[in-house]
C-alpha cells in the first residue's frame, strides 16, 4: 500500500477515522513525555514516575497501559520480591519518539514566544 493509497483511505479531518484515536493518544502530554523518557532504555515505573515531575501514579498507570495497549511500549514483569516491572519502548514505539523528541524540542526553542505561558508579559 503507497502512502497516497492510505491518504485517501484516512483522513484524520473525518470524525470517524481511526487515526483521531492514535492523535489523542500521541498528542497527549504523558504520552509524549513517557515515550521520550523511554528513549535512553528500559525503566521501572518509579524512574518513570521520577523523570515525569509532577504526573500523579494514577495517570502513569493509565498512560503506561494505553501505550502498551497500542503496541507502543512492552511492560515486563521480573519474578522477585518485590515484583520488578520494566516499560521499553517496541520498533512502533521508537518510530513514535522521532516526531515528538522534535515537538518536544521546538517546544522548548520557542517557549519564550509564548508570554502567557511564561509570566513575561
Amino acid at each position: 500500500m503507497t502512502t497516497d493509497s492510505c491518504s485517501r483511505q484516512h483522513d484524520v479531518y473525518d470524525a470517524s477515522c481511526p487515526c483521531r484515536q492514535l492523535l489523542d493518544l500521541l498528542a497527549n502530554k504523558w504520552s509524549a513525555l513517557a515515550l521520550g523518557a523511554l528513549e535512553d532504555g528500559p525503566r521501572r515505573f518509579g524512574a518513570l514516575r521520577d523523570r515525569l515531575d509532577g504526573v500523579s501514579p494514577k495517570v502513569l498507570t493509565a498512560t503506561l497501559r494505553r501505550l502498551e495497549e497500542q503496541g507502543l511500549i512492552d511492560r515486563t514483569v521480573y519474578p522477585s520480591v518485590p515484583l520488578h516491572v520494566e516499560y521499553q519502548l517496541t520498533a512502533l514505539g521508537r518510530d513514535a519518539c522521532a516526531p515528538l523528541a522534535a515537538l518536544r524540542q521546538w517546544a522548548v526553542a520557542n517557549i519564550d514566544r509564548f508570554p502567557a505561558l511564561t509570566g513575561a508579559a
